[in-house]
């Protein structure tokens, strides 16, 4: 059994993504419409999702395109208004994701009391946001000097829009982020939000660190949830819950209610 039986409720979880729309100092931020409305959508989706029957939620500033490795204050404190004004609607464990900050993550986490953080803690990348590097040993130690020891990192080993400055085998990276690191769980993606995970890569990270909790991070949807699922321990799905299967639009309850159908289904067997 892992902690996912705990802290989520199931094995085989499916932590689902509530996608906030652009954020004050982002770029396409509908300073028109304000933080009224972006609470409100944020608090629509979460509902839709909920309704539909997700084992858990991720709040993420997905839209604050383009990211930054360096996330700036009012992220975080827009980030916090919205989680703050819609918790009591939350009924179900959640976590939150700042792109791409795993300081400001955790920040976030234990100001909201979020059960688990997703982020990039470890190695140096060549990316679309430049050259990317990373601290978790100071990571780490933040998380514990403002007291989230208790909060899960999801450890994303395959990062989106980026590859390893250094060539190593996805094998020698997964044993290694978890002798040194003990992640909670390997998160593995494909190329961007919605791009199907590579099961033979899920597989062979896996293989690699069976004890550890492995999650498909991106692209799983009906087609192929049997197949992602029965390799990894569960998965973080957005896209596959909006209208039409297209990352830039809403929650559709329906999608999400087939889907978990589904999911449960397979758990039952």
């Amino acid at each position: 059994m892992t902690w996912l039986k705990d802290v989520i409720g199931t094995e085989k979880a499916i932590i689902a993504m509530c996608h906030l729309l652009p954020l004050p100092g982002d770029p396409y931020f509908e300073k028109d419409k304000g933080m009224d409305y972006v609470v409100e959508m944020a608090r629509k989706d979460l509902r839709a999702l909920q309704e539909g029957g997700v084992d858990a939620v991720m709040f993420s500033n997905e839209f604050s395109l383009p990211y930054l490795t360096d996330v700036k204050t009012e992220t975080v404190a827009a980030m916090a208004r919205i989680i703050g004004e819609i918790k009591g609607d939350i009924k179900i464990p959640f976590g939150v994701n700042v792109l791409w900050d795993a300081k400001k993550s955790l920040d976030l986490a234990v100001a909201t009391g979020a059960q688990f953080v997703r982020e990039i803690f470890t190695g140096v990348y060549a990316s679309d946001f430049g050259i990317w590097n990373t601290n978790v040993g100071e990571t780490v130690r933040h998380q514990y000097r403002i007291g989230g020891e208790g909060v899960k990192l999801l450890f994303n080993i395959v990062p989106e829009a980026a590859k390893y400055m250094a060539e190593r085998d996805i094998e020698t990276v997964a044993k290694s982020t978890v002798f040194n690191n003990r992640p909670d769980a390997l998160c593995v993606s494909g190329l961007t939000a919605g791009t199907e995970t590579d099961s033979q890569i899920l597989k062979r990270v896996k293989d690699a660190v069976p004890d550890t909790v492995v999650l498909a991070n991106t692209g799983v949807r009906l087609a192929n949830l049997e197949q992602q699922l029965s390799i990894a321990d569960g998965a973080v799905v957005g896209t596959t819950f909006k209208y039409d299967g297209k990352f830039e639009n809403h929650v559709e309850q329906d999608r999400v209610r087939v889907f978990m159908d589904k999911v449960k289904a397979f758990r039952e067997r």
